[in-house]
């Protein structure tokens, strides 16, 4: 069996252990694959949260001179409210949270900003409905 469709998008970043942990901690993602490229002797992890077939690809570089700003974003969609609302206030804490939690209503639900390690951006949301709109068009 081969990949079709999208797989996954890959993110630079300057500390792969510092981005495993925010990736775990705010969008639930497991460590998947984790090699050093024998031609570049870079690190490279793949990251899943086991819900769809799709990956977020670290690699490791001295420094990242590019990030996904607010607008460029990954979206995490969160099991409810106050899941979603209990990540924020971890990440309140942590002095990651760059955007409150927003009610913007359907179709984009309440959502919030999180900056990880290297400056990209981590959308959480509730609400919104992607999936679904997804699904009952291929139907």
């Amino acid at each position: 069996m081969i990949d079709v469709g999208l797989t996954h998008i890959a993110l630079p970043v300057s500390n792969l252990e510092k981005s495993i942990e925010f990736y775990a901690t705010y969008a639930q993602m497991q460590v998947v694959h984790r090699r050093v490229d024998t031609n570049t002797g870079v690190s490279v992890v793949w990251l899943t949260d086991y819900t769809r077939p799709f990956a977020v690809v670290l690699i490791e570089t001295k420094s990242v001179n590019t990030s996904l700003s607010p607008l460029a974003h990954l979206g995490v969609g969160c099991k409810s409210r106050e899941a979603m609302d209990v990540l924020c206030d971890q990440a309140r804490q942590a002095g990651v949270l760059i955007d409150e939690p927003k009610d913007f209503g359907y179709p984009v639900g309440y959502w919030a900003f999180l900056r990880d390690p290297d400056g990209h951006t981590l959308e959480l949301s509730y609400g919104q409905e992607i999936g679904l709109t997804v699904e009952q068009e291929n139907i």
